[in-house]
């Protein structure tokens, strides 16, 4: 504080400096004096060998007298120059002594240089002439030898700096005080002489700190040239400077560098101590008294030249204010750690001062500061003024700067350091400023009471202390909402700009005073009007800097719910948004705007009955106030969420609100499926004090006392599930189908709708997935220049969805649908439909001409899934090998040889045949074992031949005595054949004796012979006894593997036939399971997955923790981990016993059966260690997907997986490794403290990051960190960001892992589909064990027992 400090003469603040005495004579007398003096002085300065001709005192001073009047003579000659050079080089007195200064100058250094910077005053005076480039020069010669006196002198005196200073401020004041400092020349000298002021105010503050009377002679003089923009563009750089050398001293190199260009930073002197460079600081900080004041007339108006200039219509006052609150935003954003570069760098809240002031910027641009200044020597025949050079890093000076605002650059902001202060703190520093400017009202009512109020009375509370009630009684002045003068909207935008990014910096476990939350949720009310009275700009700045306001657990922040919906309602239902179009990019502002409505989302689900103690719904009744729950706001959410995609244009923008409609539905649904919950009751989520709630009453009333009619919109989740599909369905087909990001969002979308068990009509989910195939239909028609590889990746993705749609709702394939999906799989494959074919030919006559490999191969997962999957998804571990159909644990190459018979079927298929029947019950049925393994995955089935149906058999006994014998009459022809006419036709076939002569005769010969011996009797005498006949006894061989083949036509000779072809082999070809190996690359082919297996490691991070031992030990105890932490766990999937592991994955065939008998306690006890992947996992599985979690712990992680901050090699290297080879994609971290996910170090681009915060409402904050490089970077549905239900929470994270998994598979060139990587298996396989035997072979092996 300076309100105990004194300060200097104010003789200071006057414009003459030292009077001669030669101005009492007439000013001819003077001048012929002074040119007879001071010629002869300067003739000896460039002279080395003459010596001073002034020895004593008195000579010395009347000089200087005659010289002080020379000063003050018209520019006309070259007296005033001469003059200046000879007090120049006197003034190197105590820089570097000369013959040519006077003896008694030499020897009191310090008293006569003192006197000389008293008389050179007198050269800054105003003058007629003094926008002649001659004036400039000798004012630049005087300042730079001013410079290098203080520079370069090390045995200057106190007193000596004092003056120094005291000659720095009156000339500044002499130009800067006026209003009417215009023309080049002005505002060049304007410049130099401010620079030359704060760097010999620093350099003092270094070698010789000025007195507390000068600082505050230095605070009254500055505040006022405030109305100068080059004061507050200087007052800007130093604090700059100094904030960056105060960082590093205050928090260390940990700490993000406020980078500054070098020239700012070379003002701060390398010697000055840590201790002077804190209180420099803080004192520069307050040099300019409040920057607020600029915005009060009264105030800024407190000297007649500054009131001259406060009423001028075209005031540069609101573009230098804006400049100013510029200036503190960039010092809060460097002590949050959010630093960037200046030069030319736009600032965080998104203003163009050149639309919203009138007054038109300079047309003359002064050439910036360069920071060693050089005297001109620069005679009256050619004065030009002087030039420097331009430096790149240099902030430009005047108006320019002022009036070449950009809008906000797109890019992301840095989060901020771990290492930030807290909130309380920065709004100790910076909060009376931020407040008063976020509040600043120029209406003429309202001036003088705002003027006269203001928040820095009480804003250095401490957080200890009680606040008094009267602190919250705000004048009207504050609390009235009135409409803003839109000339000071820049510098009010910024200040409420800043506050927001201070408050949503707020850390985890951080309390602020209840004094600043309720001053800055009225800040926020008055700026987030949307009438047509309010700012834009303000109201602009406000979204853009709040897109994680409620995802601080700030207490109390529920309160701004209603104004918060109408401001993000107006501004994602406005197309165009005229009004925001000037100053910031409308599609930066929807993109806050879709941001700060994902957290709000989530609220009216999770606190559905809770009662609120202020207007949610915009509406009342008489006097009283109707307070409602948050479910009132679900429909008006909704409804804004569908009508922002109605009107969004950027692709960036739809995805976010694509991924915010499948959370909506599967919150909503999941919360329907439980049914309504009762009253929720969470911790640390309390409205704020009942003070804070009165305050805020009155302007609610106020600004939300216009009522809001909602669509109508019903919120079922299967309502809203349809109106979903049909929107995305809709412009997928139309508006998207251009735009391959936005497609892939939507069919992922679309694929998690799927997903969603809702009860809605079969003809609904027809319909969309008819969409689907309509939009395959449409991107594989496109003309061929048009293909490229994103768009081959799209349609592979669109596959996808339809296999999703298909696997999960096999009920609605009924015949038009199942034609339609058929006909996709067609086109996808061959490249044509035949449908629009004039004729149908088969599938070996049509040419094939796909798209693309890869979408062929796509179409071929779909037609797997039409085929085989639907109906049959097999559990998890549930696959028969040989080893289980044959009842044995371990089999040999011997053993494979006699028990099973192997083919191989068009050369994709491997049959492998066991001829045993199951039992013994089943022995005399043909029996047949198959195991098919294919590209599609391995298969089993049984068959069995049973002539009479397996139940009501009947045996029928058979008797001994044959019965009665009949005669029966053979007749080879009709009884009445002759009486039939007979026809030409049956003379077609001649006789039999017409035809053969010689072997008829032979035959009948035999006939005779065999007759004879038939007819002879019999030599034993006994009769002939007839038996009775019975059926041949029952066949064991059945040669089960031969019928099989014949049944399927298999077994003819166009099937076994080689066809000739190079690389082609014939239908059915047998493979020799006696070669060496056989059994190992079956095992190795059954190893494969069948699907996309995706893997995802999960860690749980204390807060603080920052080694990788303490991290990866949190989950080996349940002591260590939140009870949410299980809970999450448990909702990813289920458990699963690992048999086998292997090293660098964990293998599908090697897992047992879910393990449902795991013991909860055995769970709960380990903190989910027991998942670690070497004996139990947690596995999530369905027919096209199969992802497994695995919870790092020290003996299970890669070394190379986790990389923390400030943890030692040795600590890393320590943790045993079993998954080395494992190249993580996918991290899950929990983490308890958001701010320390800055302390995580992974390379970008490599590794998906998802982070989970669990807030204190319940609720989960999200942070994804993805390749920002992908132009499918975005990734949905947990995009970062999004806060999310504890409901939802496990099936999200799921959909995340999946999308993120599959479109690195789509950007990746090497990687391909399981069943392509299957199917070159298979024909590895086939190469190298066909058997080449010859087709007689064939069929004699098939009559041989194997």
């Amino acid at each position: 504080s300076y309100s105990d400090w004194w300060a200097m003469d104010q003789s200071l603040s006057s414009g003459r400096g030292h009077v001669s005495v030669l101005s009492c004579f007439p000013p001819s007398v003077g001048k012929d004096v002074v040119v007879a003096v001071v010629k002869p002085l300067r003739a000896a300065l460039g002279n080395p060998d003459t010596c001073s001709r002034l020895y004593t005192d008195r000579q010395v001073k009347w000089t200087m007298e005659v010289l002080c009047y020379g000063l003050t003579l018209p520019l006309d000659g070259d007296t005033v120059k001469l003059c200046v050079d000879v007090y120049t080089d006197w003034l190197m007195a105590l820089v570097s002594p000369r013959d040519s200064i006077p003896l008694p100058i030499s020897r009191e250094p310090d008293l006569y240089i003192q006197q000389i910077l008293r008389h050179l005053i007198s050269l800054f005076v105003p003058r007629s002439d003094q926008v002649s480039p001659v004036y400039l020069s000798l004012c630049q010669q005087v300042l730079c030898a001013v410079q290098t006196l203080a520079r370069d002198s090390a045995v200057m005196s106190r007193d000596t700096w004092e003056t120094l200073l005291h000659f720095l401020l009156r000339i500044n004041h002499t130009m800067l005080a006026p209003s009417n400092t215009t023309g080049v020349v002005s505002e060049q000298l304007s410049h130099l002489s401010m620079v030359v002021l704060f760097e010999m105010w620093l350099l003092s503050c270094s070698r010789c700190f000025p007195s507390r009377s000068l600082w505050l002679t230095g605070r009254q003089m500055l505040s006022s040239w405030r109305h100068q923009p080059v004061v507050v563009e200087q007052w800007c750089r130093v604090n700059t400077a100094l904030t960056s050398r105060l960082l590093l001293l205050t928090f260390g190199p940990a700490f993000p560098r406020f980078e500054v260009p070098d020239e700012d930073a070379a003002l701060i002197p390398v010697e000055m101590d840590d201790q002077r460079v804190s209180h420099t600081w803080f004192r520069f900080l307050h040099l300019l008294s409040n920057p607020v004041d600029l915005s009060r007339h009264v105030v800024v108006g407190s000297t007649p030249s500054s009131q001259e200039e406060a009423l001028r219509g075209d005031s540069l006052l609101p573009k230098i204010f804006f400049r100013a609150m510029r200036g503190v935003s960039t010092l809060v954003d460097a002590f949050l750690g959010l630093s960037r570069p200046r030069s030319g760098s736009a600032p965080p809240t998104p203003v163009n001062i050149l639309s919203m002031l009138s007054a038109p910027p300079s047309t003359t641009s002064p050439p910036p500061h360069s920071r060693q200044l050089k005297p001109a020597n620069v005679s009256k025949a050619t004065s030009k003024p002087p030039t420097t050079s331009s430096s790149p890093h240099h902030w430009k000076t005047s108006s320019q700067p002022l009036a070449s605002i950009t809008h906000l650059c797109s890019s992301p902001r840095p989060s901020p350091s771990t290492l930030r202060c807290n909130v309380d703190s920065l709004l100790h520093l910076f909060g009376c400023w931020l407040f008063d400017a976020a509040q600043t009202n120029h209406s003429h009512t309202h001036s003088n009471t705002h003027a006269g109020t203001s928040f820095s009375a009480y804003c250095y509370c401490t957080a200890g202390h009680n606040l008094p009630e009267k602190l919250c009684v705000y004048p009207a002045g504050h609390c009235d909402v009135t409409v803003m003068s839109d000339r000071w909207a820049a510098g009010r935008s910024e200040a409420c700009g800043t506050l927001c990014r201070i408050f949503t910096c707020k850390k985890t476990a951080e309390d602020i005073l209840p004094v600043y939350l309720s001053r800055f949720y009225l800040v926020l009310l008055q700026g987030l009007q949307v009438s047509e009275e309010a700012c834009p700009p303000v109201l602009a700045s406000i979204l853009l800097n709040s897109t994680c306001l409620f995802c601080c657990d700030l207490k109390g922040v529920n309160l701004l719910l209603p104004a918060f919906i109408s401001a993000v309602e107006n501004v994602l239902l406005d197309r165009d948004l005229l009004r925001f179009k000037n100053f910031v990019s409308p599609v930066d502002l929807r993109r806050a705007s879709i941001f700060i409505l994902l957290s709000l989302l989530p609220l009216p689900l999770h606190f559905s009955s809770v009662q609120s103690e202020v207007l949610l719904d915009g509406q009342f009744s008489g006097g009283d106030v109707t307070a409602g729950t948050y479910q009132s706001l679900k429909p008006r959410l909704i409804s804004v969420l569908i009508e922002a995609l109605h009107t969004e244009t950027d692709a960036s923008n739809t995805q976010i609100i694509l991924a915010a409609m499948l959370n909506l539905v599967q919150d909503l649904a999941l919360l329907e499926a439980a049914g309504q919950p009762k009253q929720l009751v969470t911790t640390g989520f309390e409205l704020l004090v009942k003070l804070t709630c009165n305050i805020l009453m009155t302007l609610t009333l106020y600004v939300f006392s216009l009522p809001w009619q909602p669509a109508i919109l019903s919120d079922s989740a299967g309502i809203l599930w349809v109106e979903f599909v049909h929107l995305l369905t809709q412009r997928l087909t139309a508006q998207w189908r251009n735009d391959s990001a936005v497609c892939l969002s939507a069919l992922e979308v679309l694929g998690g709708l799927a997903k969603v068990e809702v009860s809605v009509e079969q003809s609904e989910r027809r319909r969309a997935l008819s969409s689907v195939c309509c939009y395959i239909e449409f991107q594989c028609s496109r003309p061929p220049p048009l293909h490229s590889r994103d768009l081959h990746s799209i349609i592979v993705a669109a596959f996808t969805c339809l296999n999703t749609w298909i696997t999960h709702h096999p009920a609605m394939l009924d015949q038009q649908c199942l034609l339609e999906v058929l006909e996709i799989v067609e086109l996808g494959i061959s490249g044509t439909k035949s449908k629009r074919e004039e004729e149908v030919r088969c599938k070996e006559e049509k040419e094939l001409n796909p798209v693309s490999l890869r979408v062929k191969e796509a179409a071929e997962v779909t037609l797997n899934c039409v085929m085989q999957v639907l109906g049959a998804v097999p559990s998890l571990g549930g696959l028969l090998d040989e080893d289980a159909l044959i009842g044995c644990h371990s089999l040999s190459d011997s053993s494979l040889k006699k028990k099973f018979r192997y083919f191989v079927l068009d050369s994709s298929v491997i049959m492998a045949m066991l001829e045993q029947p199951q039992g013994p019950e089943d022995a005399s049925c043909p029996s047949l074992a198959l195991l098919i393994r294919g590209p599609s995955g391995r298969h089993t089935w049984t068959l069995q031949l049973h002539l009479q149906p397996r139940e009501g058999r009947t045996h029928t006994q058979v008797t001994e005595d044959a019965g009665i014998q009949c005669s029966i009459k053979n007749q080879q022809f009709l009884e009445n054949i002759e009486r039939v006419p007979s026809v030409k036709a049956d003379q077609s076939i001649p006789a039999l004796h017409e035809t053969v002569t010689e072997e008829l005769e032979r035959l009948q010969t035999m006939f005779q012979r065999q007759q004879q011996v038939e007819a002879q009797p019999q030599l034993s005498g006994q009769l002939v006894v007839m038996e009775t006949c019975r059926p041949p006894p029952p066949v064991t061989g059945f040669q089960t593997a031969r019928l099989f083949l014949s049944h399927l036509g298999l077994l003819t000779p166009e099937t076994l036939k080689d066809p000739g072809t190079s690389g082609v082999l014939a239908q059915l070809v047998s493979l020799d399971s006696s070669l060496h190996g056989f059994s190992e690359d079956l095992k190795r082919l059954d190893q494969l997955p069948s699907r996309n297996c995706d893997s995802a490691f999960i860690f749980y991070i204390r807060a603080g923790q920052r080694t990788a031992a303490e991290i990866l030990s949190n989950v080996e105890s349940s002591s260590s981990v939140l009870s949410h932490f299980l809970d999450f766990l448990s909702s990813l999937g289920r458990p699963v016993e690992v048999r086998q592991h292997q090293v660098g994955r964990v293998s599908t065939n090697s897992l047992g059966q879910c393990t449902d008998w795991l013991p909860l306690k055995h769970i709960i006890d380990s903190g989910g260690g027991v998942f670690d992947g070497e004996k139990f996992i947690l596995m999530y599985a369905d027919a096209l997907t199969e992802i497994t979690f695995i919870l790092s712990v020290c003996k299970s992680v890669s070394p190379t997986c986790l990389c923390v901050q400030n943890c030692s090699a040795d600590d890393v290297m320590s943790c045993r490794s079993v998954c080395s080879l494992v190249e993580l994609k996918v991290l899950i971290v929990w983490v308890e403290r958001f701010e320390d996910i800055g302390n995580l170090l992974f390379k970008k681009g490599t590794v998906n990051l998802i982070f989970i915060h669990p807030l204190k409402t319940g609720l989960y904050r999200i942070c994804f960190h993805g390749n920002a490089t992908s132009k499918f970077g975005l990734v949905v549905p947990l995009v970062n960001g999004s806060v999310v239900s504890k409901r939802s929470l496990g099936f999200l994270v799921r959909e995340m892992v999946i999308n993120c998994c599959h479109r690195r598979r789509l950007d990746s060139d090497s990687a391909h589909l399981p069943h392509i990587i299957r199917k070159h298996t298979i024909s590895d396989i086939i190469h190298r064990y066909r058997s080449c035997r010859s087709e007689p072979s064939f069929y004699s092996a098939l009559f041989q027992d194997p």
